[in-house]
Formats: C-alpha cells, structure tokens, sequence
C-alpha cells in the first residue's frame, strides 16, 4: 500500500498553522478584553487607594489601602440612603416593565385581533423617539398635573412601560411552536394560563435578557431623577454622586478616591446581577413540547 507523503508531510504544517492562527486570535481577544477591564480596575485602585488618583501613574497597586473614600462619600451622601432609592426605582421600572412587557409581547405575537399589526408599528415608531424629547412634556404632566413630584411615583411612571422589552418578548414569543398553544387550548386553559404556565417558561433567556437591560437603565439614570426629585432624600445614587461632584467634591482631601468610590458602588450591584444572570442566556428548548 502506498502512502502520500506530501499529504502526510502538510499534516504537521497545517496543524502548526492552525494553533498559530489560534493563538493570535486568542491574543486579540485578550488584548481587547484588557481594554474593556480597564476603567473597571481604574475605579476599584482609586477607590481604595489613600493617596490621590490623579494620573495613570498612580495605577499600580502600592500600599496605603483605605476605606477613607467610602467613609467620606457616606458622610457627604448617605449612600445607604442613596443606594435604598436606587433600588426602589429601578425595582418599580423592572416590575412594570416584566408585567406588562409580557403580557403586550404576548398579545402582539399570539392573539388575533384587529389592529395588532398597526400597533406594533406604532411602537417601533416610538422607539426613535429619544426620551430627552419628552423630559420636559412629562415633568409637567407628572409634578404639575399630578402632584408627583419628590416622590417614587413620579420616577417610575414614565419608564413603567419599555418598548424595546415588549419587542424582545413579541420575537420570543412569535419562535414558540403554535402546536403548543393550541394544544394547552385544547385541554381548556385559558390565554392568562397559556401564559403564565406555558409561554413564560419558555422565554426565561428573554426575561434574563430584560431583567439586565432595565436594570441597568434606571440604576445607572440621572437625568430624569434629577429633573423629578429635588428633595435630597429622595434622590438616587447617580444623581446625588453627581451633585457631589459638583459642589462639594473639591472640599476632601481625596475628592477622586470618593468619587471612584461612590463609582464602585453604583456599578457593584450591576456586576452581581450580571454574575447571576449569565447562565440563563442560552437558547430556550422551544421544541421539547413537540411530539414526534
């Protein structure tokens, strides 16, 4: 039997050139991931650093670590206080935003009814819009006409319904298999218990998906809050981190260290919950209720 030597002799060549091609692609990956850790290991060092972080100089962990910084901001803020009606808003936006997102991404992707398709254009078009636009109409329909002013009502109700979640839940929702639905119609449930025991199951990589992106949105805003709340008390953590850096940042020995530390708190609870979600953001199992 005869052998190809020259088959035989590229086998070790392509093989090297695979774990090259390989490792530099490995190499950009980390490089690309190096940049993207960066201002998170900015924040941390000068957050617990004694000494000023003024310059990239000063990024090399060395001694003289503290909790200075967050002791200073908590006097200058309250930041338990803060972070309490951070997580009041955004737990109001996210409750709204599951609630009805659900059940409009539902309506729109599995009943029949006229005018659904209308609608849905509608919401896209409502998507272009930039909030910035309405601040000002809404601040006079929530504080003026309503009386809502100072209060938590006030910054939930303009976010408490999210286009952008009802579109992800209505793709979701249009992926399931029809056979499904109408086999649990079949057996007699009604289209509320279609949702809860059957379709819901099916989409937890788009509620995962939703619960991250309306978390972040109202935890990490400021321009509504600071627009609707003018009672310090009342004020989330980014808006009263970022009136601390315009009035009394400058009057601490370290204004930076509590500025990144205030920073290291409002980002941490994103990185748990970024942590914890992760595993659900898979592709659902969207075909094992189908026989055969």
């Amino acid at each position: 039997m005869s052998v190809d030597r020259s088959t035989a002799g590229n086998a070790p060549d392509h093989a090297h050139r695979k774990r090259a091609s390989r490792g530099a692609v490995y190499a950009v990956l980390a490089v690309i991931a190096l940049v993207f850790i960066f201002p998170f290991y900015f924040m941390a060092i000068g957050a617990f650093q004694e000494d000023p972080t003024t310059s990239l100089s000063a990024l090399a962990p060395r001694g003289g670590w503290t909790l200075e910084n967050f002791t200073t901001i908590n006097e200058r803020l309250g930041l338990l206080r803060a972070l309490v009606n951070s997580l009041v808003f955004t737990a109001g936006v996210l409750a709204g935003t599951l609630v009805f997102g659900l059940a409009a991404g539902y309506a729109l992707a599995r009943l029949r009814w006229r005018g659904r398709g209308a609608l849905f254009v509608i919401m896209l078009g409502v998507q272009m819009v930039p909030f910035q636009l309405l601040m000002i109409p809404l601040y006079v329909q929530i504080a003026g006409n309503y009386g809502l002013g100072d209060t938590y009502a006030g910054m939930i109700l303009p976010s408490l319904i999210n286009t952008t979640a009802v579109f992800i839940f209505r793709q979701f929702f249009r992926s399931l298999p029809e056979s499904i639905f109408e086999a649990a119609r079949i057996d007699g449930a009604s289209e509320l218990r279609v949702l809860w025991s059957i379709a819901i199951p099916m989409v937890r990589p788009a509620i995962a998906t939703v619960v991250l992106i309306t978390f972040i949105g109202p935890w990490n805003e400021f321009l509504w809050p600071f627009l609707i709340t003018k009672e310090s008390s009342m004020q989330p953590l980014a808006v009263a981190l970022a009136n601390y850096i315009n009035n009394v940042a400058g009057t601490v020995a370290n204004p930076n260290g509590a500025i990144l530390a205030g920073a290291c708190t409002l980002a941490f609870p994103v990185v748990i919950l970024f942590c914890l979600f992760q595993r659900y953001f898979t592709a659902s199992d969207i075909g094992a209720g189908i026989k055969g």
